[in-house]
C-alpha cells in the first residue's frame, strides 16, 4: 500500500476536512492564503466540528501559509486554541514563517497548549499519526 493511497478525506467543509494517514484521522484546518474574513470564518467551522469530538481523540493539522493575521486574528486563535484544549490529542502545525513566528509564541503562551511546528505536510502527518 502507498502512502497515496493510505491517505483518505472526509470534507466538513472548502476548509475543514479529516483526511485518514495512517489508519487515523486528521482534522486538516487549511488556513491557507485566507483573508482575516476568511480565517475567522475558518476559526468558527472548526470550532463546531471539534466540540462534537470526544475530549482527548482529535488530531489537528493546521496549515497558516500565506494567511492573513492581525491583533483581532491573534486574540481569536488564542481563543480557539483555549477552546479546543481538551478535545485535542495532538497538534502539529505548518506555514509558520516571519512574524507569525511571535504569533504563534503568545497563542503558545495564552492557551498552554503544545503544537509542534513542521516545515512539510507529510512531516506533520507522519507525527501525528505516532503520536
Amino acid at each position: 500500500m502507498t502512502a497515496a493511497t493510505m491517505t483518505k478525506e472526509l470534507t466538513v467543509s472548502e476548509r475543514v476536512k479529516f483526511i485518514n494517514h495512517g489508519g487515523q484521522d486528521i482534522l486538516f484546518l487549511d488556513f491557507t492564503e485566507c483573508s482575516t474574513d476568511e480565517v475567522l470564518a475558518t476559526i468558527e467551522e472548526s470550532k463546531k466540528v471539534i466540540r462534537t469530538r470526544p475530549h482527548g481523540t482529535v488530531l489537528t493539522l493546521t496549515d497558516v501559509t500565506n494567511a492573513r493575521f492581525n491583533e483581532e486574528i491573534t486574540e481569536r486563535m488564542k481563543e480557539f486554541t483555549t477552546h479546543n484544549k481538551p478535545y485535542v490529542k495532538a497538534a502539529a502545525i505548518i506555514g509558520i514563517v516571519g512574524i507569525k513566528k511571535i504569533i504563534f509564541e503568545a497563542v503558545m503562551m495564552f492557551s498552554k497548549r503544545k503544537i509542534h511546528i513542521f516545515e512539510k505536510i507529510h512531516e506533520a502527518k507522519d507525527w501525528l499519526v505516532a503520536n
